[in-house]
């Protein structure tokens, strides 16, 4: 069953209004990013706080993933995390199952967020504030749910990132014309299963946390995190790795190198000051964010191919994923940013490969 199938699907609608008692409720669908896995739908209610359903139709995940994600969610919001609550349905589940035509869907209600994403302000920050508090701000939320998962014990424990990334799943997925390609990641997966993984440096992760996955309160800055259906027991130092990634977007377009680097130098700096101020980081695993940056571009490559495979398209590189590649193959660090191979007229492309 694919996304345009279930939102047809007005049922399944019926269903969790009666399921959540969002009877009266005024709904509007969310458009969907790409690659998403979920239907997602605002309900709205004057005197009422705004609500979140998650409509869950792709058969990857089991009743105990989703109860592993809720519990983890509900556990950080009850612990002072700056999340979007889970919601109980009328029966007191976190999540319900819906059978339709044989088929089983997984449904989620969650508090709505206060504020909205930055894209829906035009990537302007609030009026009168430096965009150095909103850096800190994101270091510091982060900090907290990661301070907040190093006491958590699960009921339903979520998969690990080798449980999904290995190298027999990249041996699978990947094209054996990458042949150059697997190596590397084979490579990088093993010095990963070396790392020493204990309560300070690994645990349960947001694993995509990102200003797409996040909303800003613009009348204090304060962030709510969202989202939580990649996460993962990993190193913290991959959500750090990824945030240094997001914030290359602020100045990908400066023709200097030397600017581009000093930025980033900058940006993480305040990044980590503000998670430091929540949780202790100490300086042997941030001697590894060049090793995590390498991991997060894995996994953007594994997506990328996962998800032609998924859609059934015969696998091609566009000009994203050769760069992502390209990087890989000559280990080429910081993904290309600050190399010579990047171009601040086209960030982060390169010629196709073919495959």
């Amino acid at each position: 069953m694919n996304y345009n199938e279930v939102v047809s699907l007005g049922e399944l609608l019926t269903a969790a209004s009666e399921l959540f008692g969002l009877e009266g409720y005024a709904i509007q669908q969310i458009p969907p990013h790409e690659g998403g896995r979920n239907v997602v739908y605002t309900f709205e209610k004057e005197g009422e706080g705004a609500k979140i359903l998650r409509i869950s139709f792709l058969p990857d995940r089991s009743r105990e993933d989703f109860l592993g994600e809720m519990e983890y969610v509900r556990y950080l919001f009850e612990h002072g995390g700056s999340v979007s609550n889970v919601i109980s349905s009328r029966q007191g589940n976190l999540v319900e199952e819906v059978r339709h035509n044989n088929h089983t869907f997984f449904i989620c209600l969650f508090e709505k967020a206060k504020g909205k994403l930055l894209v829906e302000n035009h990537y302007q920050y609030r009026e009168g504030a430096p965009l150095s508090e909103y850096f800190y701000n994101c270091g510091k939320v982060l900090g907290n749910m990661h301070q907040i998962s190093k006491g958590y014990t699960p009921v339903h424990r979520r998969h690990s990132f080798f449980d999904k990334i290995n190298a027999d799943y990249i041996d699978k997925l990947i094209p054996d014309s990458l042949s150059l390609l697997k190596e590397k990641m084979v490579a990088l997966l093993n010095t990963l299963g070396e790392l020493e993984r204990n309560q300070e440096t690994f645990g349960l992760v947001h694993f995509d946390y990102n200003d797409g996955n996040y909303s800003i309160d613009f009348d204090n800055g304060q962030i709510t995190a969202y989202d939580f259906d990649n996460s993962c027991y990993c190193w913290y130092m991959f959500d750090l790795a990824d945030v240094w990634g997001n914030g290359v977007g602020w100045i990908q377009f400066e023709p200097d190198a030397a600017k581009r680097k000093a930025f980033m130098d900058d940006y993480f700096e305040t990044i980590l000051a503000g998670y430091r101020s929540e949780t202790r980081l100490d300086d042997s695993m941030l001697d590894m964010l060049p090793l995590f940056i390498n991991v997060n571009m894995l996994e953007y490559i594994i997506e990328g191919f996962k998800d032609m495979r998924d859609s059934g398209e015969e696998p091609e590189c566009d000009e994203e994923l050769s760069f992502r590649i390209k990087c890989m193959e000559d280990d080429i660090p910081y993904k290309g940013f600050f190399d010579k191979i990047y171009s601040f007229e086209k960030p982060f492309q390169y010629q196709k490969r073919d495959i």
